[in-house]
C-alpha cells in the first residue's frame, strides 16, 4: 500500500451541471464536481465564487443535470470559463433550455435527467464561496431514458464521473449487481 496526503479524491465524483438564470434572465451553467446526496430529498454542493454563486445569492433556485459522454465537451467548457468574462458561454455550449416546472431556473434539454432544487441553507459562507444544502423540489427525465418500469434508466444515460486523481472523465459502466439484495448470500 502507498500513502498519499489528503486530497479531494472521493470516488466516484459526479459531473454536475448547475443551471441558474443571470440577472438579465439569460440562462447560465457551470460544472461542479464536489456535490452529492445530503439526505433523502436534499443535496449538498460546494460552491466557489462564480457567476452562478451570484445568481444563487439573488435567487436560491437552480437545476442540477448530470453530464454524459455526449455532453462531455460542453460540460467541461462551462467549467472552464465564467459567464462574467465570456458572455457567449451558453451559445458556445450549444445547449437549449426550457423553464423548470417547479423552480425559477433553466432545464438544459441536452441532459437525460435534471433535479430542480431550492437552497435550504448555506454553510460557511465567505467571499470565496459556501456550501449549499438544497431540497430537491422536482426531478425531470427525458422519456427516452425511462426503463420498462417507468423509472429513469441510469445505464442508458451514459453518465460520466470526474477523475480527480488524473483530471479526466470516466464513463460509468454496466450494472454489476443488485443493491439491498446481493449481500443476502452472505447472511446464510
Amino acid at each position: 500500500m502507498k500513502d498519499f496526503k489528503p486530497k479531494a479524491w472521493m470516488l466516484p465524483q459526479p459531473v454536475l451541471i448547475i443551471g441558474t438564470y443571470n440577472a438579465d434572465g439569460t440562462p447560465n451553467a457551470m460544472n461542479a464536481a464536489w456535490g452529492g446526496q445530503w439526505d433523502y430529498e436534499e443535496i449538498m454542493i460546494s460552491m466557489g465564487a462564480h457567476a452562478t454563486t451570484d445568481n444563487l445569492n439573488r435567487c436560491g433556485d437552480f437545476t442540477v443535470a448530470f453530464a454524459t459522454a455526449d455532453t462531455l465537451a460542453a460540460a467541461d467548457y462551462v467549467g472552464l470559463v465564467s459567464a462574467k468574462t465570456h458572455p457567449d458561454k451558453m451559445a458556445r455550449a450549444g445547449w437549449q433550455h426550457v423553464d423548470a416546472a417547479a423552480v425559477k431556473a433553466p432545464v438544459f434539454t441536452a441532459f437525460p435527467m435534471t433535479l430542480e432544487c431550492r437552497i435550504k441553507e448555506k454553510l460557511y459562507e465567505s467571499e470565496t464561496g459556501y456550501y449549499i444544502i438544497a431540497e430537491i423540489v422536482n426531478i425531470v427525465c427525458d422519456e427516452k431514458y425511462l426503463a420498462a418500469d417507468g423509472k429513469p434508466d441510469v445505464e442508458a444515460m451514459h453518465l460520466i464521473t470526474f477523475d480527480p486523481v488524473h483530471n479526466g472523465y470516466i464513463a460509468l459502466g454496466a450494472r454489476v449487481g443488485n443493491a439491498f439484495s446481493d449481500g443476502n448470500a452472505l447472511k446464510k
